[in-house]
């Protein structure tokens, strides 16, 4: 069976059309809330959207830290169609919410229906990845994987550009008010689709308070080790993702000298580079859950990041920002695209076989709890990585510095990545 062959049926699409459902819609709502906030309600507020929109971003995250342990205990104990399917009838009533509070401009009840909709999205995150394995053979983990990270990445991206193009146009509020409960339904009705995956811990007991069950849930990975290796590589990973995607709008501005117009392209680029990562990973494994390319796929990273960094020098910035059609005309356009877009390929040709082996070595009966575990740390990943970013671009260094820094820590992960490839041949 090929890669897309898995897209033709019943145990993979419907849960591929809901989480790419799920991904597309919390971005559009989150980048319209932002763009919104950018332009017009913070003004309208009096406060600083600079402040304001690092507030939302925490926002958005927060929910992650606190119910991620219960997330991972609900899927593990119940029938995970059923749970799926909840969630996103959920996600229909909070989205209603959040159209109204679009449509009322209420910023308040805004940033109420993001926590919301990240709420939902944590709870719903240990399923997407603990069902796989469940309704996929081994043989076919990396290729699921790897359609699920393109799929995720390009509706992120599709749904970043939305949100942003329209919540500004003529009746914006509307059109993303229409777009999100309208998405939010076609999401419902495709999770009704997907066939049964038996609970894997029915006798789980749920409680003894969020504080208490987040220690137990993190003491699994935590007392073995592949597991945890598995884990680590997978934090580097959104470590990695998110110092690029957030520095990329001050690289735009001010290493390349172009516009708003060059950093949404510059996104998309990145996106599609680790898409096309992602596919590619399963050709080059022939379905094999195995750590093989993750070293070479560090190296890759690196040395398309340092080849960024030596063409930005290049650059020559005049006194107005360039538009994306004047960026293109520059001797070195090219150049910068294709070093992003390989930068980009390798994170997705690192990332897919790792969340595989994760898969494979963990015992059916703690899946969702150690998938929900990840999603801890891989908040606490994004966290350090605002921090690293926020202490260079503090200490007067440029964004480059830091591009160069993200080159010099990927090499230094490769004996992680050794380790973990170790870890999945025993």
């Amino acid at each position: 069976m090929t890669q897309l062959s898995l897209l033709k049926t019943r145990r993979f699409l419907p849960l591929f059309i809901t989480q790419f459902a799920s991904a597309f819609n919390d971005n559009l709502f989150k980048n319209a809330l932002v763009t919104l906030v950018t332009f017009r309600l913070a003004e309208e507020h009096g406060l600083d959207s600079g402040m304001l929109i690092t507030a939302v971003s925490g926002i958005y995250i927060l929910p992650y830290i606190p119910f991620s342990s219960l997330a991972g205990r609900l899927a593990d104990k119940f029938e995970k169609s059923a749970l799926i399917r909840r969630i996103r009838g959920s996600e229909v009533l909070i989205m209603c919410g959040a159209a109204a509070a679009l449509i009322a401009e209420n910023l308040w009840l805004l940033v109420l229906s993001l926590f919301l909709v990240s709420t939902k999205s944590t709870f719903f995150g240990p399923l997407k990845f603990s069902i796989l394995p469940q309704h996929l053979r081994e043989e076919e983990l990396v290729a699921g994987n790897g359609l699920v990270s393109a799929g995720t990445n390009i509706a992120i991206i599709t749904g970043t550009l939305f949100g942003g193009l329209f919540i500004l146009s003529s009746r914006g509020s509307l059109k993303i008010s229409a777009g999100i409960i309208g998405v939010a339904l076609v999401g419902y009705i495709s999770s009704r689709f997907i066939p049964r995956a038996e609970a894997a811990a029915p006798s789980l007991a749920i409680g003894g308070g969020l504080l208490r069950s987040t220690c137990e849930m993190l003491s699994y990975p935590l007392s073995n080790k592949n597991i945890f290796l598995s884990i680590l590589g997978i934090c580097w990973f959104y470590f990695f993702g998110s110092v690029f995607l957030t520095q990329l709008p001050t690289f735009t501005k001010f290493s390349m000298g172009g516009n708003e117009q060059v950093s949404t392209f510059f996104l998309v680029v990145f996106s599609l580079g680790v898409g096309a990562g992602s596919v590619l990973c399963n050709r080059l494994l022939k379905g094999r859950v195995s750590g093989r390319y993750l070293a070479f796929s560090l190296i890759e990273m690196s040395v398309f990041i340092v080849a960024l960094y030596l063409l930005s020098l290049g650059v020559r910035r005049g006194s107005a920002l360039l538009s994306l059609g004047k960026f293109l005309s520059q001797p070195l356009a090219f150049g910068i695209i294709f070093s992003m877009l390989m930068a980009a390929a390798g994170g997705g040709l690192y990332s897919v076989p790792v969340y595989a082996m994760l898969q494979k070595m963990t015992p059916p009966t703690h899946m969702s709890r150690v998938i929900a575990s990840l999603n801890v740390m891989t908040s606490l990943a994004m966290v350090a990585a605002a921090a690293m970013s926020a202490a260079m671009l503090s200490a007067g260094l440029p964004v480059t510095a830091i591009f160069l820094a993200l080159a010099a820590l990927n090499i230094l992960m490769i004996p992680l990545a050794n380790k973990i490839k170790r870890g999945s041949d025993e």
